[in-house]
């Protein structure tokens, strides 16, 4: 009985290897040719495997061989249970058992079984699919036995312990059982993940398009105050010339946003060249000018001396990401306040620091400023201060920000001067 239990454990054992593959032969759905490829080639093991390691039990030799021959059946398709078939018919040949030509004939009523039940197995739930996975699983055995056992005139042999029989065969459907559920089980696993991994692709997209938005609206925003003071009759000729002017760069950062957004994936400075710092925050303390007046805030610039600081850099992305950062200051001070932008030169780094006196932060919130889908703002995505800090530490520049609620906050940028051209 030891040994009885030892060969069917091992059979067990055998059956169930192939689910130890599954996970990867899941992924090749999309290639049906080697998926059926695959299904075949770690059923047809199973088979082989199985027949090797029999149990003799009353002049009959048990094993598990129809278990991966249903399921790898039920699962691969009419071509792989044809596969199947032949390999266990060859096989058989190859061991040496006697009457081949009644074994084929035997087996069959099992396949045609099989025609029968694939057709609805696809469509039906968990519990049906056991049911019916366990009934091809018997019929194949009964029929292959029945028939071969009648036609060799050993009928006698299938009727001797009947007993052993049931049991063998109650093993063996609970065994099936197993299998259908187990690989039910993964493929609903594997369905989840896909169906999260999708709806997580769809909320990046979601929150990317929002920042792009975002970012968008910053130029527009601009050449929208400057528009306005196109029609106003007190500007002289040299003011619409330079606000046409701003407007123009403003609509060509406006693309160079969309190409960023589109290359996220490495936003590497392109365009590399000597920057004047004092020249760069003037520029930025006249587009946020209208934006500034419109919510009641002041720009106060502090550049020191006449003398020029220059660092390098791509210039339309600076000035991307001093734009974002300013903007966020101007709508952190709701009831009106100063928005601050100073440049000065220390311990051979040149300093730009943007200070407001808005809401201010907590220490957590300026922990987590400039990471993904972070914002403070209630309709902020977060993505556009991340792409800002990307490109300023790009530049090698460091990023310093102090915060206290109530009193505002303090963005330090230090980027390395170099010498002027």
């Amino acid at each position: 009985m030891i040994e009885y239990i030892k060969d069917f454990l091992l059979n067990i054992f055998i059956i169930f290897s192939p689910l130890a593959f599954y996970p990867y032969i899941y992924k090749t759905k999309s290639r049906p040719l080697l998926y059926r490829f695959l299904m075949y080639i770690f059923f047809a093991l199973a088979i082989i495997t199985t027949m090797s390691f029999p149990v003799t039990i009353n002049g009959l030799l048990y094993d598990f061989r129809t278990i991966p021959l249903a399921v790898g059946s039920l699962y691969g398709g009419v071509q792989v249970s044809v596969l199947l078939y032949l390999t266990l018919m060859l096989y058989r040949y190859l061991l040496g058992n006697p009457n081949v030509w009644i074994y084929i004939l035997a087996l069959l009523p099992g396949f045609v079984v099989f025609l029968f039940l694939y057709k609805s197995f696809q469509s039906l739930k968990l519990v049906q699919k056991i049911a019916v996975a366990v009934i091809l699983c018997t019929l194949i055995k009964l029929l292959t036995f029945t028939v071969y056992l009648s036609l060799t005139g050993q009928i006698g042999l299938l009727l001797n312990n009947p007993i052993s029989t049931v049991q063998n065969l109650f093993l063996q459907g609970l065994i099936v059982g197993l299998c259908v559920y187990a690989i039910e089980f993964l493929n609903k696993y594997f369905m989840m993940q896909e169906e999260i991994v999708r709806s997580e692709k769809m909320k990046i997209v979601g929150d990317m398009a929002a920042s792009v938005a975002h970012e968008f609206r910053n130029p527009l925003t601009t050449v929208r105050g400057f528009i306005h003071l196109f029609g106003t009759t007190t500007i002289d000729k040299e003011k619409k010339e330079f606000y046409r002017k701003v407007c123009i760069e403003e609509l060509d950062r406006a693309e160079l946003i969309i190409t960023d957004y589109l290359s996220l994936a490495k936003p590497d400075p392109e365009h590399i060249e000597t920057l004047d710092v004092k020249a760069e925050i003037h520029y930025l303390s006249n587009v946020l000018l209208t934006y500034a007046n419109y919510n009641n805030i002041q720009v106060n610039v502090q550049t020191g001396s006449e003398q020029p600081i220059f660092i390098t850099g791509d210039r339309f992305k600076f000035r991307q990401a001093l734009i974002n950062i300013g903007k966020n200051a101007i709508e952190a001070m709701q009831d009106g306040g100063t928005l601050t932008l100073k440049t000065y030169y220390r311990n051979d780094q040149v300093l730009i620091v943007l200070s407001d006196n808005g809401n201010g932060m907590t220490p957590e919130q300026v922990k987590r400023l400039g990471t993904p889908y972070y914002s403070t703002k209630d309709k902020g995505t977060g993505l556009g201060t991340m792409v800002s800090f990307s490109m300023i530490k790009k530049m090698n520049g460091k990023i310093d920000i102090r915060s206290e609620i109530g009193k505002g906050t303090e963005f330090m940028l230090a980027f390395s001067e170099v010498k002027r051209p």
